[in-house]
């Protein structure tokens, strides 16, 4: 049994319900439910009871849970073990595209430096998976834009970015100095093809709709999709202001969003997971943010 399925049943369990299980997993409904399936027909007993409104677990089903719990909890610790043991481990190191602009380098170059035992293995991930590689464990440690879906996450704030508008050239609002959540919640909008519903409501701005539904909404699997529907005249897109220096596009104007809070970027681990080698990486991180100010406010106050 892939030791993947058993983590996604405990979820299961504690939701009673795909729907609010399958964003904290970061897949589709259907996927998780024939994983599931698998695991019952792997078992050879039915876990979980699907004949009722509410989904519950069948005695097998308590038993197994338990059973799963403590046997994940074995392998954690002997993979923590392990690493603690080793002279020289490997950080996995998961990121979205940008990373921590231009705070990424003294990072990663501080902790080269400070840990020259430890193997630095970088991850980058596309918009399908906002936690960089924390929700299926492919990462140790990731740089993740909040917010997320994913609970029981420790997290380093590194600095809060303000959010920009990209919109075609020839839009009717693209000659506006500014603009606020009021003027764009209604237009076409693009973002990431994602199951983690907090991360995509914050960027479709659900919060300052008002309770109304989205209009028209494209998803793209990476930032450069997102550009192009934009340069096309097909989409607008929420994104930051680091967007205009990191990925400047001819067809592309990026206007100020006001009144709408920024994007938090942030060190992320699951809780209870990593060892002393992903602890010494968010210590460095933090000493890096500390000592490098000026580089904070460039990135938190691009516009002024």
């Amino acid at each position: 049994m892939a030791t993947q399925k058993l983590r996604n049943f405990v979820v299961v369990a504690e939701e009673l319900n795909l729907s609010r299980a399958a964003p904290r997993l970061f897949v589709t409904q259907q996927a998780l439910s024939k994983q599931l399936r698998d695991l019952e027909e792997a078992v050879g007993v039915r876990l979980l009871d699907r004949s009722t409104r509410r989904m519950a677990l069948t005695p097998a089903g308590e038993a197994f849970l338990a059973s799963v719990r403590e046997a994940l909890a074995v392998l954690d610790a002997g993979v923590a073990a392990a690493r603690s043991a080793s002279p020289g481990g490997t950080v996995r190191l998961g990121f979205l595209m940008g990373g921590a602009l231009e705070l990424t380098t003294p990072i990663l170059a501080a902790f080269s430096a400070r840990c020259p035992d430890v193997g630095l293995e970088l991850r980058e991930t596309g918009l399908a998976d906002p936690s960089a590689g924390l929700a299926d464990g492919s990462s140790d440690v990731a740089i993740v834009r909040l917010p997320l879906a994913l609970p029981d996450l420790d997290v380093l704030p590194l600095f809060v970015e303000p959010l920009v508008v990209a919109l075609p050239p020839h839009h009717r609002l693209a000659g506006r100095a500014s603009l606020t959540a009021e003027d764009v919640v209604d237009e076409p909008l693009a973002v990431g093809r994602t199951d983690d519903a907090v991360w995509r409501s914050y960027w479709t701005l659900d919060e300052q709709r008002g309770g109304r539904p989205p209009g028209l909404v494209r998803e793209t699997t990476t930032h450069t999709e997102e550009l192009q529907l934009v340069a096309a005249g097909l989409a607008c897109s929420i994104t930051v202001a680091g967007a205009r220096r990191h990925t400047p596009l001819a067809g592309v104007r990026y206007v100020p969003l006001t009144g709408v809070p920024g994007s938090t970027v942030a060190v992320a681990r699951r809780r209870g997971h990593g060892g002393p080698d992903v602890e010494r990486f968010v210590a460095v991180a933090q000493e890096v943010r500390d000592r490098e100010g000026a580089i904070v406010r460039a990135i938190e106050a691009p516009l002024v």
